[in-house]
């Protein structure tokens, strides 16, 4: 049971980070690339749409690993699961502090009502972003070597 719950939260992890480096480093740039007004628009969408899910996955992969360490705690590596978890924290603090609260602002912007800075404050979100981006993938990595 145990080997299927790390696996599974490994799978879980890696999934959020797939996402989340698509995000930084594909889907923004291809919208970067479109005229202000569908750039704009392609943000609060995602935003939207990802705003909605993205909880969920944060919350459910910090519980998971949370769990594996709980379960595994005698086993070898779990040293590494707990300092995943804490990595996972981390990622959860800097998303409810920094990057929700753009993000909150960002999904509501039309071409109509945005501000005349929502380039900075897209700007400094994917700054924030793509700090976060390495935080989970430091995590994804403990979390596989904790697997070996």
């Amino acid at each position: 049971m145990l080997n299927a719950l790390e696996v599974f939260t490994t799978v879980t992890v890696g999934l959020m980070v797939g996402v989340e480096f698509s995000v930084a480093f594909v889907m923004n740039r291809i919208f970067g690339a479109l005229p202000e007004d569908a750039d704009q628009q392609a943000r609060s969408h995602g935003g939207r749409m990802l705003g909605a899910l993205m909880p969920f996955w944060y919350i459910g992969s910090l519980v998971l690993s949370a769990v594996w360490a709980v379960a595994g705690w005698h086993q070898p590596g779990t040293g590494l699961v707990v300092i995943a978890a804490a990595l996972l924290i981390v990622s959860v603090v800097m998303s409810l502090l920094l990057l929700v609260p753009i993000n909150n602002r960002g999904k509501t912007w039309t071409p109509e009502n945005r501000p005349a800075d929502w380039k900075e404050q897209m700007n400094r979100w994917d700054r924030f972003h793509y700090v976060r981006v390495a935080v989970i993938i430091a995590a994804f990595t403990l979390l596989v070597t904790a697997l070996a």
